[in-house]
């Protein structure tokens, strides 16, 4: 009867597992040998992890709050013919239009980009939002909470949310009750309360992984740098840190500011409508941009399509950083057909990751691309964790989105894609710095990797739709 029974279980997850939608033909075919070859856990597995969903209350809550909310000021952008189609596409994603009269400015490193928005919460007059997916109680945590201490008790409107996993020792430390003693408005985005339960709400590890600020409505940062030191004291081993974090100023401010209400009123009480229906400034010079902000609640296939459309319209240089690469088959196709067209194509990655996974399912690729004339580097001063994309010395993408499956898919993420000669230099040349704090990888090497190498990382990367 028993076996009967687990026959029935089953055949009914694998016909669910076919018929789900959105599911590209390598992962239903890795759920179905999961759920085959491991008797009982392999269907438990798929039921609890294998599908990205985050609760069908919270899932309408999220479109509740989103069709209701203002749409956001803009100022239209004169965009080159070249680059209007790379905002379209990011428009279609999250609804934010490409909008003219930014400017960027990138900090030398972590510390002194944390040190930069302390004296910008320090500075203001109205309000301070702010999202990260990691917030540690460390030196850096603690300096923005106390900046955010300091702006509530003087009369500004604070609000900080964090994810309630990524950020679990800050809730669970002194300092957080210190910002809610001293007026600062704290939020918990996709709490997971009890975790025998919390399954039959929604999938668990759905995650807010966005990382964002906005000061006073004309000032937002945006990049890869959680609230943290680079010393990373959690994974001490991988540090320190190297993330980028850009800070801007003009309109693409506000969308910002829309992104973070959507998620604050989805999570809280507290409508924030009318910070979005308030008078913008009109904008000065400067160059277009826009938020792109993906995750389980969006359009399918959102982010590797924002990817992608990037990697093709690359006519002569391609650089990308990224920590964690697991690709589904198009993105891996892209990046290959940018080398084997003549784009100069370069991706760089950490040498030492601190998800062994990621790691070896990373360097499973390596061969194919290395093959189509992409130069790989990894870095070796710590772990590279800046997501960056430079486009021809034009175009730029950064912000919190990786290469793999989990931003594809699973997490809420939020990046700017930007249209400036001045500001994508900036960039390149970060770019340039971490590659020369690099190693060359060649073809030659991973050929001559013993097979027991080549059939660990392979073997892992085969699970990639399922991790």
């Amino acid at each position: 009867m028993w076996v009967a029974l687990h026959l029935i279980a089953q055949a009914a997850v694998i016909l669910r597992v076919l018929l789900r939608p959105h599911r590209n033909p390598a992962s239903r075919i890795s759920w179905v040998v999961v759920v085959l070859a491991v008797p009982v856990a392999g269907i438990l597995g798929y039921l609890l992890l294998g599908e990205t969903s985050i609760g069908r209350r919270r899932a309408e809550r999220m479109r509740q709050v989103r069709a209701e909310l203002p749409a956001p000021p803009t100022a239209p952008a004169d965009l080159p013919e070249r680059h209007a189609p790379l905002f379209r596409v990011g428009e279609s994603i999250s609804g934010y239009p490409a909008c003219s009269g930014n400017a960027a400015a990138l900090l030398p490193d972590s510390n002194s980009a944390i040190d930069a928005l302390v004296a910008d919460i320090d500075a203001a007059t109205d309000h301070v939002h702010l999202v990260f997916y990691i917030w540690l109680p460390d030196g850096n945590g603690t300096k923005v909470a106390h900046a955010l201490m300091r702006a509530a008790r003087r009369g500004v409107a604070c609000r900080a949310m964090v994810d309630d996993l990524g950020s679990k020792l800050l809730i669970r430390h002194a300092l957080w009750r210190d910002m809610a003693g001293a007026g600062v408005r704290l939020g918990r985005a996709l709490p997971i309360g009890n975790p025998l339960l919390r399954p039959m709400a929604g999938r668990i590890d759905l995650r807010n992984h966005r990382k964002l600020v906005v000061v006073d409505g004309v000032i937002t940062w945006c990049g890869s740098q959680n609230c943290a030191d680079p010393e990373f004291r959690v994974k001490p081993r991988y540090a320190p840190w190297v993330d980028v974090l850009l800070r801007f100023e003009g309109p693409v401010a506000r969308q910002n500011q829309h992104l973070f209400a959507s998620d604050w009123m989805a999570w809280t009480d507290e409508d924030l409508t009318p910070l979005l229906t308030a008078p913008m400034p009109a904008p000065g010079p400067g160059f277009p941009a826009q938020v792109v902000a993906s995750g389980p609640t969006s359009r399918h296939s959102a982010m590797p399509e924002m990817f992608q459309s990037l990697i093709y319209a690359a006519r002569r240089e391609l650089v990308v950083t990224t920590p964690y690469y697991v690709p589904d088959d198009p993105l891996q196709a892209a990046l290959c057909a940018a080398a084997n067209r003549g784009v100069a194509t370069t991706i760089v990655f950490p040498a030492r990751n601190d998800n062994w996974a990621v790691a070896a399912a990373s360097r499973s690729c390596y061969a194919e691309l290395l093959a189509a004339g992409v130069v790989i580097h990894e870095f070796e001063g710590g772990l590279l964790h800046a997501k960056t994309l430079t486009l021809d010395g034009e175009v730029a993408l950064v912000g919190s989105a990786n290469m793999d499956r989990r931003s594809f898919d699973l997490n809420y993420e939020n990046t700017i894609l930007l249209a400036d000669a001045a500001t994508t230099a900036l960039l390149r040349d970060r770019q340039a710095a971490f590659i020369a704090r690099s190693r060359r990888v060649t073809a030659d090497e991973v050929a001559a990797w013993p097979w027991q190498r080549r059939l660990w990382n392979n073997a892992v990367a085969v699970m990639g739709p399922v991790l």
